[in-house]
């Protein structure tokens, strides 16, 4: 009888999903398979390690939970081995084969069909119904065979997986040293459901596991949020969700105080502090790079997206380090974190943002782009040299916060009636005025939101381009190479467009090339800097227009602000004192039988009484009347005084109604708004 062939090698680097034994992680190039004192052949094509290396830092492997766990099978007795006995049909037993898991290379970037032909979840029997199925009714045909019943929706994770060439991993099955666990803070493992389960640091390289194969943001945002090189394996969700439990329960979360006492400690960074400018770039590299200064900085990202914030500022002084966030219009301060932490802070940013970190001289602008809870979040980045170190301002954009929609910005009904007819007009100049942060880009994207459809072309030109919009030509200004608002804005007009949006008419050019645009035929949105509707006539003259190219193109000025809305949980009833009322230039008279609210502070607003901000407008509409004042050059007072017997509402009325209603508080009117005159 012929000698027996041994067991092929590649069997002890295969993974049998559906026998007993137990898989390991994934293959040898991640080095994340599970190390045990029992010996195993090595796997082809791969060298152990020097003996000089055993000691170094190659990496911080993940363990099997128990000693069996990864132990070749039993040898088999002495003597003549027995012939190997055929494998059974797969329909003999079962309607899935136990085969065991191809190499990834086998898988990688084929169809699914044949990926799960290899795996053996599936017959080609069964591969070619399902393919009829789709010839006749389509959709995608995983669907189809988890419908047939052929599959779980398991196996097609597993599959969509290996095609994209990551490996499956089973966490219940090793034990994750705490060096790994240590480099993801826990905050970022819960948002992202992510487990780390194998670290190289002389390559960077980090494995994690991951409950879907199409969750490719994550590994992107921890490239920018860590600076690893990411690895991803897949897992099933109730095992990522158990090994979130277990390696980051909710009792032992790491908060933004025990990574300040962490770094209050750090004797490294501690010497960065009063060296100016004699700090060299390999020092400040290595201080952007310190974990606990990626972790701070991520926990204070990801804190300030789940509070909503709009704006987050690191701010250093003589003494102090603050960071600040701006939460509905008003500064919060955190925790400070120490002082001597603000250059390895202020440079892991410019890491983060592709920023010159040796550049301490001159202002820097870039942006990070996240993607947080399936969210897109954009970071814009304003580094500016102060005194006492770089001053960091980052404007979080997250368009889960805003709701693009003419219905939800604070538009009462006769205002949102009379806004649809204007921007529904085929040509005119409709400008959104208010001072900076008053929500004017927000109601603006509204209206071309609703405009935005397939028989429409709209350009923008925008400083800096807020919100990405599908069916939108967006252009984003550049002063440093001469892209300016006027320049863009004259091209546009060779690009035939229906509608045009200018971010900021800011001189006479611009305003210039918007008159001719909409003398074209063109509606042209656009927003000025004014306090309110009637300054912005004055705010054209000024820059140097003339009065009728103002008259002819003009339709409508759109004035408004932002106030907080009083938090639904813990508003109560109360009246208000004389000198309450007097700020608002009422007398008790006027107000009686009318309700005022304000807000007790509760944990869902943070304790002050708000939560969430609302638009008050008003809204001047250009007439015959008007325009012959404008001709006349009549002031502003003039101006507001003829729009008011037309039927406007002022800022300050708007906001009069938003307290009787309810929505606000008296305080927050009379900070945003003026007494008007005349």
């Amino acid at each position: 009888m012929p000698e027996p062939t041994p067991p092929p090698k590649p069997r002890e680097r295969a993974v049998d999903l559906d026998a007993g034994a137990k898989p390991k992680i994934s293959v040898q190039p991640v080095r994340s398979r599970p190390i045990t004192e029992a010996p195993s052949p090595p796997p082809p094509k791969a060298a152990p390690p020097p003996d000089g290396d055993k000691n170094a830092p190659r990496r911080v492997p993940s363990r099997p939970l128990t000693p069996d766990a990864t132990a070749t099978p039993p040898p088999a007795p002495a003597g003549p081995p027995a012939p190997r006995k055929p494998a059974a049909p797969p329909s003999a037993a079962s309607a899935k084969p136990a085969v065991r898991m191809p190499h990834i290379s086998q898988l990688k970037g084929r169809q699914l069909g044949r990926i799960l032909i290899k795996m053996g979840k599936i017959t080609r029997t069964q591969a070619a119904e399902a393919k009829e199925i789709q010839a006749k009714k389509g959709g995608p045909i995983g669907q189809i065979l988890v419908e047939l019943g052929y599959v779980e929706e398991s196996d097609i994770q597993l599959a969509l997986a290996a095609q994209v060439g990551m490996e499956p991993v089973d966490l219940s099955k090793i034990d994750i040293p705490n060096e790994v666990i240590s480099l993801i803070p826990s905050q970022v493992a819960h948002t992202y459901k992510i487990i780390p389960i194998d670290w190289q640091p002389e390559t960077k390289l980090l494995s994690i596991a991951l409950a879907s194969p199409d969750n490719f943001q994550a590994t992107d945002d921890l490239k920018t949020l860590m600076g690893f090189n990411i690895k991803p394996f897949i897992s099933s969700p109730d095992q990522i969700e158990a090994a979130l439990n277990r390696y980051y329960p909710e009792d032992k979360v790491e908060t933004i105080n025990d990574l300040i006492d962490e770094l209050a400690g750090d004797e490294d960074l501690a010497k960065l502090e009063g060296r100016g400018e004699s700090i060299d770039l390999d020092e400040l590299k290595e201080a952007a790079e310190s974990n606990p200064v990626k972790k701070l900085l991520n926990l204070v990202l990801l804190q300030a997206i789940r509070d909503k914030a709009s704006d987050i500022h690191f701010e250093p002084f003589e003494d102090e380090f603050k960071m600040r966030y701006r939460i509905d219009g008003v500064l919060y301060e955190m925790v400070p974190p120490p002082r001597h932490i603000a250059m390895a802070i202020a440079s892991r940013i410019k890491v983060m943002a592709n920023l010159n970190i040796a550049e301490r001289r001159l202002p820097q602008d870039g942006r990070i782009e996240l993607m947080v809870g399936g969210n897109p979040v954009d970071l814009r980045v304003a580094v500016l040299p102060t005194m006492f170190g770089e001053s960091v301002v980052m404007r979080v954009l997250d368009r889960s916060n805003v709701r693009l929609d003419l219905d939800r910005i604070g538009l009462r009904d006769d205002e949102l009636n009379t806004v649809r007819q204007l921007i529904h007009k085929p040509n005119g100049i409709i400008i959104c005025t208010g001072p900076t942060g008053s929500g004017k880009t927000t109601t603006l994207y509204s209206a071309l939101n609703e405009l935005n459809t397939i028989d429409t072309k709209i350009l923008t030109s925008e400083d800096p381009v807020e919100y990405d919009i599908d069916g939108l030509v967006q252009c984003q200004i550049n002063p440093e190479i001469g892209l300016t608002f006027a320049r863009c804005l004259r091209s546009f007009l060779r690009q035939d467009p229906d509608i045009i949006l200018v971010g900021e008419i800011r001189d006479l050019e611009t305003a210039q090339i918007a008159v001719q645009a909409s003398l074209t035929g063109h509606l042209v949105l656009t927003t000025l800097h004014t306090n309110d509707a009637p300054s912005a006539i004055a705010r054209l003259m000024d820059l140097g227009l003339e009065p009728f190219l103002i008259t002819a193109t003009l339709e409508a000025v759109i004035g408004q602000r932002l106030v907080r809305r009083i938090c639904e949980n813990c508003k109560e009833e109360f009246h208000p004192t004389e000198e309450m009322l007097m700020e608002l230039d009422l007398r008790p008279e006027d107000v009686a039988g009318k309700p005022f609210f304000y807000g007790k502070g509760c944990d869902y607003c943070n304790n002050t009484g708000y939560r969430g901000r609302l638009g008050i407008f008003e809204v001047m509409v250009l007439d015959d009347d008007i325009r012959d004042l404008i001709m006349q050059r009549a002031s502003s007072n003039i101006l507001r005084a003829a729009a008011r017997k037309r039927g406007m509402r002022t800022l300050r009325e708007s906001g009069l109604l938003a307290i009787t209603e309810g929505i606000t508080t008296i305080e927050e009117v009379v900070k945003e708004t003026i007494t008007e005159e005349g």
